[in-house]
């Protein structure tokens, strides 16, 4: 956009890949000062490894407005705890500039959806690493973590085999960190995003997905088959940024929102962050998401806002 927006996206990507290598230094190849250097990659040139190539599976756009059929019974969300992040200075968070000189402390959220015919983790939220290392800082990030995602599905009695399916909204470090919660999982992605994150620049640091047998999609994406949770494309945060739509016998329709949106104030305001990658793609991505959640009455769930997230039932009691 401008020269700001592109020193702040760097100043972003680098915050966020210094604070997983620190995480993961074995992926990034040790904790050295070029790690910092790196920046997320030109995604107009990606490369994709042969060791994760799926077949790619058209979506129809329109399913998650157009789908009339009953909710099947049994479907429960669960709400669980992915970590925490203090911003020391929003102003990232909108190319408005309003925020400059702003904090805030937002919370970091997966879900698991168990439907009938099996379950779906969604969001991989903070990496494990960080019960043994304490909080980690890179300003304006200092992140923590107060307990894995391996530990909270023992709590319902269930072990990473057990999950059918994986599916992120995105990917950053924030949602990405504990792919090992879900080894043996299909892996639902969108193709755009799959792309851009296994581009030449940054594949090393997503090897734990090719373990996964992966199932790359376009558009949105049913599935179960039956209408019920629904992947939507709605891109500008990252090329194949997603979010997520679950119907509930007893709530309705809810929304998981990826990072189309960070705050509240964010969604009220339609700011959209210095380092989406494609501005105009958010704001498109907005209405069309609004649009969903006015039709559908739906409850819209913010994922890092604490207020949204505290809303629903603490874990492990579900949201039906």
């Amino acid at each position: 956009m401008n020269d700001r927006k592109g020193s702040e996206t760097m100043k972003y990507s680098t915050s966020l890949i210094a604070l997983a290598c620190l995480l993961a230094a074995s992926a990034c190849g040790g904790q050295d000062d070029s790690a910092t250097e790196t920046t997320y990659p030109d995604t107009s040139e990606t490369v994709t490894p042969d060791a994760t190539d799926g077949d790619v599976t058209q979506g129809d756009a329109s399913d998650s407005m157009a789908s009339t059929a009953p909710t099947p019974a049994g479907i429960e969300l669960y709400t669980m705890n992915c970590g925490t992040i203090a911003v020391s200075d929003l102003d990232i968070f909108a190319v408005s500039g309003d925020y400059a000189g702003m904090e805030d402390t937002l919370t970091d959220s997966c879900y698991l959806i168990r439907h009938p015919e099996g379950d779906l983790l969604w969001d991989l939220g903070l990496p494990a690493a960080l019960l043994e290392s304490g909080p980690q800082n890179n300003p304006p990030f200092t992140v923590s973590l107060e307990t894995s995602l391996i530990d909270q599905l023992a709590q319902l009695d269930l072990s990473p085999a057990d999950i059918e399916y994986v599916s992120i909204s995105h990917m950053h470090f924030d949602h990405t960190g504990q792919p090992e919660a879900a080894e043996g999982a299909t892996w639902l992605v969108h193709e755009a995003e799959h792309d851009a994150m296994f581009a030449e620049e940054t594949a090393e640091q997503y090897q734990g997905f090719t373990a996964f047998e992966t199932t790359k999609f376009t558009g949105d994406y049913d599935v179960f088959g039956d209408g019920s949770v629904m992947i939507l494309e709605l891109p500008g945060h990252t090329p194949g940024h997603t979010a997520l739509e679950v119907k509930l016998a007893e709530t309705g329709t809810v929304l998981l929102t990826g990072d189309l949106y960070h705050r509240n104030q964010s969604r009220e305001e339609r700011q959209v962050p210095r380092f989406n990658t494609d501005v105009d793609q958010t704001l498109a991505s907005m209405d069309t998401f609004e649009a969903i959640a006015e039709e559908e009455q739906a409850l819209v769930v913010i994922q890092h806002s604490p207020s949204d997230v505290a809303d629903l039932p603490e874990f492990p009691t579900p949201l039906r």
